[in-house]
């Protein structure tokens, strides 16, 4: 069972910006990570991924504000969020994909105050 372990999340005013982070226990080499969040009230929705070939997508309502990458010597993928807005206030969840089967993390918090 691969375990992913996010940090990251914070308080912060609208405008800000902040970086998490996702370590996995362990990845192989094709595979896919990226991030959902959960809002208050709301069903998970996507936000972004990154292949292991460092192809992404994301969500139309955070494209140009969040971006995501990953260290792949550190089984790490990151999200920068700038600009950010009250409606991001959510958890975060980390997945990864391999073989078919997806793993995921246990979220973090990011509040936007307006």
């Amino acid at each position: 069972q691969v375990q992913l372990v996010e940090s990251g999340g914070d308080l912060v005013q609208a405008g800000g910006s902040l970086r998490l982070s996702c370590a996995a226990s362990a990845i192989l080499s094709i595979n896919v990570m990226g991030w959902y969040r959960r809002a208050p009230g709301k069903q998970r929705e996507f936000v972004a991924l990154i292949n292991s070939a460092g192809g992404t997508n994301y969500a139309d309502s955070v494209k140009d504000r969040f971006t995501i990458s990953r260290d792949n010597a550190k089984n790490t993928v990151y999200l920068r969020m700038n600009g950010l807005r009250p409606e991001d206030t959510a958890v975060y969840y980390c997945y990864l994909d391999q073989f078919g089967v997806r793993s995921w993390g246990q979220g973090t918090q990011v509040t936007i105050s307006s």
